[in-house]
């Protein structure tokens, strides 16, 4: 990371949770900044750069802050953490863990509060599969550790370019997720540490695959109305439409505990609260007809309700995308249920209103439809490095504009 002096700017202008700053360094699109208010930094996200001048969302409350106070940049693109541990948890829009969150701070979240998304203290049973000499190319497996039901691979991390060669690896045992698994060198002889956790921004789509196939099977979803009248496809998308209340989400629901899929993730993007708490209540005590155990087990949930910083909800959903993409790396059938993307556009809306973009269609920003493609575009049926497959399957919920 630059030295944090030398990699500040100030503000300029506040517009809710919109930032005006100025800075003499470089900025990029995308980057993670964080706003200074007395003890606490608020963390936010560049979404436009122009000459010296940043526009930057606040994913809190921006109470407090004014003209001249300090920005700091960090130089790292918006971010979620891989690794072992993140099937059954419940995390926000920035990957928060919200049990953890609620032990730290109460029944009221506190701005400025972030914590790790994996426990680094807990210790792993760790299987090496890769051996001194192989080469290997980012996505490639190095070992295994077992998570619930699956067998969780550590993988050369993603961000590796090119081919490596494996120096050495660690023998079975336990580890910790920043402990040393492996080390790897490249053909100009850099070597580097592979761990069991690594990270990859969440607006660039994870890519380490050899082919992106036409999805061929239909995802069996169990409910017969679904199956029989508007199959679903196997690394496809689908969209659950209707007016708010008309049981869109009921509907999602029943297909994350009977479809046959491996893993199932919940984006609740912008979701009323009571709808999320239904589902913290009845997920954890839920059977899974697939292995008798508590469905949880295989599941992830992204909250980021109607009720908390609307900047956020924009995140929660590429968050949701990278945690899928990952799992599917490991050969696995992903589902990922977006609900709603309806509110998701009315967050870009007031992004876009906000940075006093000319309107699109009923006040959405021009740019709206390229945005939802390129979301959807991140399912598919792929062919892994080893010839194994994976996919994601991405169902969202769409309310029509005239009810929202």
């Amino acid at each position: 990371m630059p030295d944090k002096e030398n990699n500040q700017g100030h503000i300029v202008g506040v517009n809710g949770n919109m930032l005006t700053v100025e800075f003499d360094t470089a900025v990029t699109q995308n980057e993670v900044a964080y706003a200074i208010l007395g003890e606490v930094r608020l963390k936010a996200e560049v979404i436009r750069v122009r000459g010296q001048r940043a526009d930057l969302q606040v994913f809190e409350d921006t109470g407090g802050l004014k003209i001249g106070d300090t920005i700091e940049f960090t130089n790292h693109l918006l971010s979620v953490e891989l690794g072992p541990g993140l099937l059954s948890k419940v995390f926000d829009g920035l990957q928060n863990p919200l049990d953890k969150l609620a032990e730290k701070a109460g029944f009221f979240l506190r701005r400025g509060l972030y914590m790790n998304p994996l426990d680094n203290e807990s210790a792993w049973e760790f299987t090496p599969i890769a051996r001194p000499g192989d080469i290997l190319s980012a996505g490639d497996r190095v070992g295994s550790v077992p998570e619930g039901i699956f067998r969780h691979y550590i993988m050369l991390p993603f961000s590796f370019q090119g081919t490596w060669e494996a120096v050495s690896v660690v023998p079975a045992g336990k580890y910790r997720l920043q402990e040393c698994v492996a080390k790897v060198k490249n053909a100009r002889g850099e070597e580097r540490d592979v761990i069991m956790v690594q990270k990859w921004p969440v607006k660039i789509p994870i890519s380490c695959y050899k082919e992106k196939l036409m999805p061929v099977n239909p995802l069996i979803t169990q409910q017969r109305i679904v199956d029989t009248f508007f199959p679903v496809a196997q690394g496809g998308t689908f969209c659950t439409p209707g007016p708010f209340g008309a049981g869109k989400t009921v509907l999602q629901h029943a297909i994350s505990r009977h479809a046959e899929a491996d893993v199932v993730i919940i984006a609740a993007c912008g979701e009323r609260a009571g709808e999320v708490v239904d589902i913290l209540r009845e997920f954890p005590h839920l059977e899974d007809p697939r292995t008798g155990k508590s469905l949880m087990d295989r599941s992830i949930i992204i909250c980021n309700t109607s009720s908390m910083p609307v900047a956020a909800r924009e995140a929660s959903v590429y968050t949701a995308a990278t945690l899928a993409e990952y799992y599917r790396q490991m050969g696995l059938n992903v589902l990922l249920l977006a609900d709603s993307t309806s509110r998701w556009a009315q967050a870009l809306r007031e992004m876009s209103g906000r940075l006093e973009e000319i309107p699109g269609e009923e006040a959405f920003p021009a740019y709206l439809e390229s945005l939802i493609a390129g979301f959807y575009e991140r399912a598919g049926l792929v062919v892994l490095n080893d010839g194994s497959k994976g996919s994601i399957t991405i169902g969202g919920s769409v309310s029509p504009a005239e009810c929202a």
